[in-house]
């Protein structure tokens, strides 16, 4: 799993393109997407960057931890709050971010049980499929659940779902 999840080579397999300079104190650059800096690296168990898209910057923590016959993986994604940050999360909530990694959750699963690269064409096409968008539908229902576990009021919750669910969908 830390192979998949640090490997230059294996990473566009599985999610995008990466450049830099791949070591602690270094740069990333994942194509189309974040880039930001790589502030903790401890193989094979924590890994701990910047993420640095639009703008913003948040932080994203990775842990590797061995959990009954394999590994779990744990990722935090924090951002701290101003006014743009504030707009993004009225709107979609939670899920904006976590319906994001969901998707490439999805293809880390199937790069480990096939080995195989996920190919970006075939993935987009899988995207606007039915299939697909019961998945995007699915994970947004279930972070807006989640979202209101949190303390959230129900219908609130479940309208930012459904914009995060409709952004994804392409609707």
């Amino acid at each position: 799993m830390w192979d998949a999840v640090t490997n230059p080579e294996r990473i566009p397999r599985w999610f995008l393109p990466i450049s830099g300079d791949l070591r602690p104190g270094g740069r990333y650059q994942l194509e189309g997407n974040a880039g930001g800096k790589i502030s903790r690296c401890d193989p094979p168990e924590a890994l701990d960057v910047t993420w640095e898209c639009s703008g913003n910057i948040s932080w994203v923590r990775v842990r590797l931890d061995a959990h009954d016959d394999g590994t779990r993986l744990t990722l935090e994604h924090i951002m701290l709050k101003d006014e743009a940050s504030e707009e993004h999360w009225r709107k979609y909530g939670p899920g904006a971010t976590g319906v994001g990694w969901d998707l490439s959750f999805f293809g880390l699963l199937l790069h480990i049980r096939t080995g195989e690269s996920i190919l970006q064409d075939e993935y987009h096409a899988w995207l606007a499929t039915e299939n697909g968008k019961t998945f995007i539908r699915e994970c947004s229902m279930t972070w807006g659940s989640a979202h209101i576990a949190s303390g959230e009021d129900d219908p609130t919750a479940k309208g930012m779902a459904e914009q995060t669910a409709k952004f994804y969908c392409g609707e």
